[in-house]
């Protein structure tokens, strides 16, 4: 049954036991380094899959390995680093993670291991939810290239479109009726639309400048949003 799990979360991650590394360019020698060590037994655990979940080879052992610092959440969940990445196959391939690293597979393991799913677990949680949502998306491709977007108001952020997000907000503190608050939020979601379409066009061309403007625009609207949820909630 074990061996059959291995072999489930091996085909989840796209990575068989036979699979090899693309082979160095001529020229190129490929640097020693020591495979690391299964916490369990303490046998070497060569993976190919750097940022996936890993079992140690040793047949008597299996154990599943921690998860890798810093892992890549593209990588991990089997999408190309992109802000215009497949929605429906981060989907698929969330939910073929989450079974494959079900408590239930790991009752009869010891509780080392079993808190080591749970933490496979949440990482592929953190990555699902932070790949779904354009705005995290857009936010995390900036970090991965040393871009990072401040706290609070953005001081590239132009004074006509901090005018725009301040009447809108106004009308949303105290719109007229129901009608008002869904003119309101179709508003909102048209401009965000367009910022998304904005967002995917500047990482295409490598504007990460101009990316980092227009996420922090979506920001903005992405505050908005809040507001208008929270004005739908019955009092």
């Amino acid at each position: 049954m074990w061996a059959a799990l291995r072999g489930r979360l091996g085909a989840a991650l796209g990575v068989g036991a036979g699979a090899r590394a693309a082979p160095l360019p001529r020229g190129c020698v490929a640097p020693a380094r020591a495979a690391p060590s299964c916490w369990s037994c303490g046998g070497p655990v060569p993976g190919p899959a750097p940022d996936g979940p890993r079992f140690c080879p040793a047949p008597a052992c299996g154990a599943l390995q921690p998860p890798e610092p810093r892992a890549d959440f593209f990588r991990l969940m089997g999408c190309a680093r992109a802000f215009g990445l497949d929605v429906s196959r981060l989907r698929r391939r969330f939910r073929s993670l989450q079974r494959a690293l079900h408590p239930d597979y790991f009752t009869r393991r010891p509780q080392a291991e079993r808190d080591l799913s749970q933490q496979h677990s949440a990482l592929v949680n953190a990555a699902y939810q932070t790949l779904l949502r354009p705005l995290s998306r857009g936010l995390y491709l900036l970090e991965l290239r040393g871009v990072t977007l401040a706290e609070g108001t953005d001081d590239d952020t132009d004074v006509e479109f901090l005018a725009e997000i301040m009447d809108i907000s106004e009308r949303l503190a105290d719109p007229e009726d129901e009608a008002s608050l869904q003119e309101l939020e179709s508003l909102i979601a048209a401009k965000q639309e367009q910022l998304i379409a904005d967002v995917n066009q500047a990482f295409e061309r490598d504007d990460l400048q101009e990316a980092k403007k227009l996420l922090a625009k979506m920001k903005y609207f992405a505050n908005l949003e809040d507001k208008v949820k929270s004005k739908k909630i019955p009092s």
